[in-house]
């Protein structure tokens, strides 16, 4: 099956990866869309073809099922960026990889922005400890914080990003505003007042000002809880302005023209709903959208031969093959319909045998030594049974099981199955159209299913051909 069997129709607009990928403006591909839809994949093999033909590329992933080093032949991803081994360099391109340590990632935050007293103060404290490690928005804003990390480093032409696994689409591009604001807010100012107050103004502040907040809070959050909060945000004081300016700046850097978002989705009645979403917010929040990756899409060789065709023959091959058994099992005896059917049959061409009992031959066995069941040896036995010692035809016929199946029913079931692929495809047709109906102006790739998983470096490069729609890339 070919790839040219899943391509859209003419009016939609069609999505180019490589003039994409080779444009030297686009610095950063950030690969976006619902769970479990290939994002990880995608991310790679796009890493992939972009090095091949001539660019340095980093992939930075936040997937926890670590697919990304397996397929690109790594032991193992950290925070730090590593080479991939085994990309065709001969363009001059290189591929990095890397996974994204969500607590290390902070720690350099902290390590880069206080002193080394200061640095360890925090590092210690148990409540930085679970924010870094779990707070609600950390992984997405640490993703965002490693992006403008390495996009400050221009070390790389092109930086894809692999986005967190998320319930909602928004999450990504909530999440950084939401820590930001959480570290610069309300909250965190009243929690360090008594702290930026002291002496003797402080405690009174603290005992008329703050210590119905502080008992309630006791209450809510406990008291060791408490203190480690507040400790850690005395200690964290010169930092908070940096947490929102960074996330201003990297949300500022998702809105230049060098980047370019991806939506990737299945062709599925869910995942284009996230997809239709995520793309009205893009556009809602001014980003720019390069387009949707339409994911293990399902094509067929034959699709001239609709879902209804099959099926009608099919059920020919059944019902033809039906009759073919009931006439084996229930021969003609080759009686007149004329004559009474209790009658002997004629016997005037049957041989001579030794008694008269076997001197009737079989119904339905014919002169040249063929019965309906099998063939009779005459010379080897009496004119009615088989040779001696062997079953009768009645019997062998009862034992006498296909050892394989029959042309017919294979057919039969193939075009069951060619049925049921065609009815995927319609569904998957019409999933699609209701997408690119309610977005006409977003192109869309189509990537036709590989056969199997994808865990090297030549199952990524498959997958970077029909990324671009490479006529010679087939599907098993």
């Amino acid at each position: 099956m070919t790839s040219d069997n899943t391509t859209l129709d003419a009016s939609a607009p069609r999505l180019e990866v490589d003039t994409l990928i080779d444009d030297p403006h686009t610095r950063i591909v950030v690969c976006c869309g619902s769970g479990g839809v290939g994002k990880t994949t995608t991310a790679a093999a796009l890493g992939v073809r972009a090095a091949e033909r001539g660019r340095k590329v980093v992939v930075l992933t936040i997937d926890p099922a670590r697919r990304l080093a397996q397929s690109m032949g790594i032991s193992e991803l950290d925070n730090v960026p590593r080479q991939v081994k085994g990309v065709d360099e001969s363009a001059g391109g290189e591929l990095h990889a890397m996974m994204l340590d969500m607590k290390r990632t902070f720690d350099e935050i902290v390590e880069g922005h206080a002193d080394a007293d200061r640095a360890r103060a925090i590092l210690e404290n148990p409540f930085y400890q679970s924010l870094s490690a779990g707070f609600a928005g950390t992984q997405e804003y640490m993703a965002m914080e490693k992006l403008g990390q390495l996009r400050a480093n221009d070390e790389w032409d092109l930086i894809i990003v692999d986005t967190p696994p998320s319930r909602s689409a928004l999450d990504f591009l909530d999440a950084p505003k939401r820590l930001g604001s959480f570290l610069d807010g309300k909250f965190i100012r009243v929690l360090m007042a008594p702290a930026k107050v002291g002496g003797r103004a402080g405690m009174k502040f603290l005992n008329v000002g703050m210590s119905m907040m502080t008992g309630t809070l006791s209450k809510l959050m406990g008291g060791q809880l408490l203190r480690d909060v507040q400790t850690f945000v005395a200690a964290m004081d010169t930092m908070f302005g940096g947490f929102r300016t960074r996330a201003d700046a990297t949300y500022r850097l998702l809105q230049a023209p060098g980047t370019a978002f991806l939506v990737v989705a299945a062709p599925e009645r869910d995942a284009l709903r996230e997809a239709a979403y995520f793309v009205e917010r893009l556009a809602a929040e001014q980003m720019p959208l390069a387009g949707l990756v339409l994911n293990r899409v399902h094509g067929s060789g034959a699709a001239q031969l609709s879902a209804e065709r099959a099926l009608a023959a099919a059920e020919a091959l059944t019902d033809r093959m039906a009759e073919d058994t009931h006439a084996d099992t229930h021969p003609d005896t080759g009686t007149d319909a004329g004559t009474d059917t209790g009658a002997a049959p004629d016997t005037a061409t049957a041989p001579a045998s030794d008694s008269t009992a076997d001197a009737a031959p079989s119904p339905g066995r014919a002169e040249n030594n063929l019965e309906a069941t099998g063939i009779v040896d005459l010379d080897g036995g009496k004119a009615g049974s088989r040779t001696a010692g062997s079953p009768s035809p009645a019997a062998a016929a009862e034992h006498v099981t296909p050892t394989s199946p029959s042309a017919a029913q294979l057919a039969a079931g193939l075009l069951r199955l060619h049925a049921e692929r065609m009815q995927v495809l319609a569904r998957e047709r019409r999933t699609r159209d209701r997408f690119t109906a309610l977005h006409p102006e977003v192109p869309v790739t189509e990537v036709a299913a590989l056969p199997g998983d994808v865990h090297d470096l030549a199952g990524l490069r498959a997958i970077g051909d029909r990324l671009a729609l490479n006529p010679t890339a087939t599907d098993d």
